[in-house]
């Protein structure tokens, strides 16, 4: 497929406030560079006229965080999204099962979606995942992502901020997912 034939829209998975809420978990974030590269990419989009997309993750009446009542479900100030820019708040690991995202992106004839936010392995491979099932090409930006470690609890080994991200680029390219690419790959595509 010639990259640069094809409607793309960046997705921005969970780059929310909730996240900084918990700051020791934050400053201990396996990719510190994240939100910058994240940056880099909306960036890009936009001078190219690629789609950029906020998604949000929301938990209503859960009283953390993430429940649309603590006031931190919107995207994290640096970064700056524009009211003509698609923005969905999910209840659901991958954006697409409790959003109309499909439908939106196939109306503006999206074929190629690049993934990059918050928690690697969680929304952001969820996310991937199911954007290779719904048949869009999958471009993962994994040093637009971020996690943080899980601990060692009830007989499972922990597993390292880095180790996750290694994981998850590794599994996604493997298995077919995704292409694994660089923030620096990504702004360099004329489209």
């Amino acid at each position: 497929m010639n990259r640069d034939s094809t409607a793309t829209a960046l997705l921005v998975i969970d780059a929310q406030e909730s996240f900084r809420q918990r700051p020791d978990e934050w400053a201990a974030t396996a990719n510190p560079d994240a939100v910058d590269n994240i940056s880099q990419l909306v960036d890009h989009a936009r001078a190219v006229g690629g789609q950029v997309v906020w998604v949000t993750h929301s938990e209503p009446g859960s009283g953390g965080v993430f429940d649309p009542a603590s006031g931190f479900v919107r995207v994290i100030s640096d970064l700056d999204p524009q009211g003509d820019e698609i923005a969905v708040t999910k209840t659901t690991v991958n954006a697409f099962t409790s959003t109309d995202l499909e439908a939106q992106l196939r109306r503006l004839g999206v074929e190629r979606v690049v993934v990059c936010g918050i928690r690697t392995e969680q929304c952001c491979e969820t996310t991937a995942r199911m954007a290779a099932d719904l048949g869009f090409a999958v471009e993962f930006v994994t040093d637009a992502t971020t996690t943080s470690a899980i601990a060692a609890k009830d007989g499972l080994a922990a597993v390292s901020g880095d180790e996750i991200m290694q994981r998850t680029e590794s599994i996604l390219a493997a298995r077919g997912f995704a292409t694994v690419i660089r923030t620096a790959d990504r702004v360099d595509i004329s489209a």
